[in-house]
């Protein structure tokens, strides 16, 4: 029942950023604004929350995949496409493509909305893409990515993620 009901909340806030006619442009948070989402007055929701601020701001911003124990368990299930399950092969797979930066102060990645029931987290993402319709324009919708924690760790994630092309033939 938990479960069904993060993923409905999780679904209505991605629908709610989604235009109904003509687009309304996504738009997010960063630095010390973005930081705040992260927090919340309930310490198991707070715990899970700063585990999430963590994943994104010294993994996926600053690549400091050395980091990952703190922050996923070693059993890590991805159900993103691309990326094997576990903390090794998620770790191998970031870092085959992405070198270090220093540990940013703040979060720099826009953040539209964090959500947190019980021992989930839901970090939603402005995303930006070629228009199909006309590559010379942009447009904005909604990424996200969520995560289920066990002891203040990352043990489950789900995101948007569909399967990557391989490259084109040359």
């Amino acid at each position: 029942m938990k479960t069904r009901l993060v993923l409905l909340t999780s679904l209505a806030i991605l629908f709610a950023c989604l235009p109904a006619a003509a687009q309304e442009p996504v738009v997010g948070v960063t630095g010390a604004e973005a930081d705040a989402l992260f927090t919340s007055k309930n310490p198991q929701l707070n715990r899970n929350k700063q585990a999430a601020y963590h994943i994104m701001k010294d993994l996926l911003e600053a690549n400091h995949w050395d980091l990952a124990s703190q922050w996923i368990t070693e059993d890590y299930h991805q159900h993103n496409p691309n990326v094997t399950s576990g903390l090794a092969p998620v770790v191998k797979f970031f870092e085959s493509f992405r070198k270090p930066s220093p540990i940013p102060e703040h979060l720099s990645t826009h953040i539209v909305a964090v959500v947190a029931e019980g021992d989930y987290v839901v970090v939603v993402t402005p995303r930006q893409y070629t228009d199909p319709r006309d590559p010379s324009k942009k447009y904005t919708t909604s990424w996200f990515d969520m995560w289920r924690f066990v002891d203040g760790k990352a043990d489950e994630h789900w995101d948007g993620a569909t399967i990557t092309p391989p490259p084109a033939a040359k």
